[in-house]
């Protein structure tokens, strides 16, 4: 009898694939009702998240957090709607070629796009209610003018350049981030551990796994939206 698959095994839940409970203590993203000015009260290191987290509040005590921008300092004020670094505004009122962070990817849920350290997206141009952003992978994404953001540059940029050196290193940093490491290719396991396993037929064509399949049969492609040669 063969062992669940690493998907199974995964989704079943349990003490090895549990998230810390502190990484996600600090919820990060934009308050539905925004508005006026804001002031940086203090920088929070979460084990979560690549980017320091900004904890703003403004003069009625009004509180919430959201990722810091490059070079932002304790004690500095953002605007809701201004063009600065740091600041939140609208896609639709910012002008082509700034670089924003923590996209809305619908207004009013709080930011889901570009979240990570150093990264910055760019606005490429606006055609009617659609704004047209450069994401960081250099595609074009297309979102609602009044969808929010923040200007300037996550906070965090250099933090994959330090090496690693060590193999125990990168493993305490996957576990902290509940990632799945080191991962083995399926061709490489036995036969009982995964549907690609043995050691013939390591040349195998890409799987097709149906929607309605069982969780250990979904390997390879799950219901992909188009199959065989692209016809030119």
């Amino acid at each position: 009898m063969g062992k669940r698959i690493i998907q199974q095994r995964r989704g079943r839940g349990g003490h090895t694939y549990k998230t810390r409970e502190k990484a996600g203590r600090v919820r990060v993203g934009y308050l539905a009702d925004l508005k006026g000015e804001f002031k940086c009260v203090s920088l929070i290191s979460s084990v979560g998240h690549s980017v320091p987290i900004a904890k703003f509040m403004d003069k009625a005590g009004v509180i919430f957090c959201n990722f810091a921008a490059d070079l932002l300092y304790v004690g500095q004020s953002i605007k809701i709607g201004g063009n600065s670094s740091g600041d939140i505004a609208k896609l639709g009122d910012l002008k082509n070629g700034t670089e924003i962070f923590n996209i809305e990817h619908n207004p009013g849920d709080g930011g889901k796009f570009v979240r990570t350290g150093g990264n910055a997206a760019v606005i490429m141009a606006k055609e009617g209610d659609v704004a047209k952003i450069m994401m960081p992978s250099k595609r074009i994404k297309k979102f609602k003018v009044n969808c929010r953001a923040t200007i300037g540059r996550a906070a965090g940029d250099g933090r994959v350049n330090k090496p690693i050196l060590k193999a125990g290193k990168q493993f305490y940093i996957m576990k902290m981030k509940s990632k799945l490491w080191p991962r083995v290719s399926a061709v490489k396991m036995n036969a009982i551990d995964h549907p690609f396993g043995s050691g013939r037929g390591k040349r195998i064509k890409s799987k097709i796994a149906k929607r309605n399949a069982s969780p250990g049969k979904k390997v390879g492609h799950l219901r992909p939206s188009r199959t065989g040669r692209k016809k030119r």
